[in-house]
């Protein structure tokens, strides 16, 4: 079963699982499944051998992320209790015990400790920033025209390759531990979004500033890279341009 089934990273997570053979649920509030209700939650759990959780808040104001990845989550893991579910995969953010200044990356500290609190056999998969969201970035970041963002290092990552990484977590045995995922090159976060707008055509400049902020919080070098050991995507940034832009 995964939750979020309909999004960015569930509908293509649904599809490498299909294609392997696997009897899947594509849950979501469209399909009648709400995990922040839980409506819908027993019925579709009946008989789920593991559960992905990949949904992600509506809004990224503190408290309702907050509220919502608490309650997705005690309604999920209560659930799965029930229904006898033998792993809870979760997809969170690298770094994201690292930067409390975040209201989004302190929910989903949140998250991770109820699946941690659980009894139910665990895998957290910690994804870096995905490509995808380079121009929500560069929007967040506009100032008046100029985007201003910090030189720290990131290390993104194609969807595709979170996809395919989370259908082999989902598939293997639970770790009860942490797992991080990243792409294949570090990239200074300003350099990312200029290369980007290039590719776009997008005429905005982007100003280098150490004190601008992500999303609430100040980066340095190891605020969103990974540590020791990660699992790394194939696919390189410029590769994504290309693709993305044709």
């Amino acid at each position: 079963m995964v939750i979020g089934g309909s999004g960015l990273i569930g509908s293509k997570l649904v599809k490498i699982l299909r294609q392997g053979g696997h009897e899947v649920v594509a849950a979501s509030p469209s399909s009648g499944v709400d995990a922040r209700t839980g409506e819908g939650l027993a019925g579709a759990l009946a008989g789920a051998a593991v559960v992905v959780d990949v949904a992600n808040s509506p809004s990224f104001e503190d408290r309702a992320v907050l509220e919502f990845f608490e309650t997705t989550g005690r309604n999920l893991l209560a659930a799965e209790a029930v229904a006898g579910v033998g792993h809870h995969v979760a997809l969170s953010v690298v770094g994201a015990d690292r930067l409390p200044a975040s209201g989004y990356l302190r929910a989903k500290v949140a998250q991770e400790d109820l699946i941690r609190a659980s009894a139910i056999p665990y895998t957290i998969l910690r994804a870096t920033q995905f490509f995808e969201f380079a121009g929500g970035i560069a929007q967040s970041a506009d100032d008046g025209g100029t985007i201003r963002l910090p030189h720290a290092h990131v290390q993104p990552i194609a969807s595709d390759d979170v996809a395919a990484a989370l259908a082999e977590v989902a598939v293997a045995a639970p770790r009860n531990g942490v797992v991080e995922l990243a792409g294949p090159e570090p990239i200074p976060l300003d350099d990312l979004i200029r290369r980007y707008l290039e590719a776009r055509r997008d005429p905005r400049e982007v100003a280098t500033d150490a004190h601008a902020r992500y999303f609430g919080a100040e980066l340095d070098d190891r605020s969103l890279t990974p540590g020791d050991g990660p699992i790394l995507g194939a696919t390189r940034f410029d590769e994504w341009l290309a693709r993305s832009a044709s």
